[in-house]
């Protein structure tokens, strides 16, 4: 199964997340399929990047997402 999830990016106490396409088996920063976008919850308002028709793309080939990134990709516009 391929998932649409949050990888951890940045320096230590200071995170950052890309959004990706993943096995479902994989590790949380292992290998991916695709970059959907990028989310930094650090700055006022918190900063997010997204590719929506990807996004799209993925979920009507039965990427299932997390339920962190189906909150994302809400704000976003999906």
């Amino acid at each position: 199964m391929v998932k649409i999830r949050l990888t951890r990016m940045g320096k230590h106490k200071k995170p950052f997340y890309r959004m990706i396409v993943a096995d479902a088996k994989s590790r949380r920063d292992g290998p991916f399929i695709e970059i959907l976008g990028t989310y930094d919850p650090r700055t006022e308002p918190s900063t997010l990047k997204v590719d929506v028709e990807r996004a799209k793309h993925w979920i009507a080939n039965g990427a299932q997402p997390s339920v962190t990134c189906q909150k994302l990709l809400k704000q976003a516009g999906m």
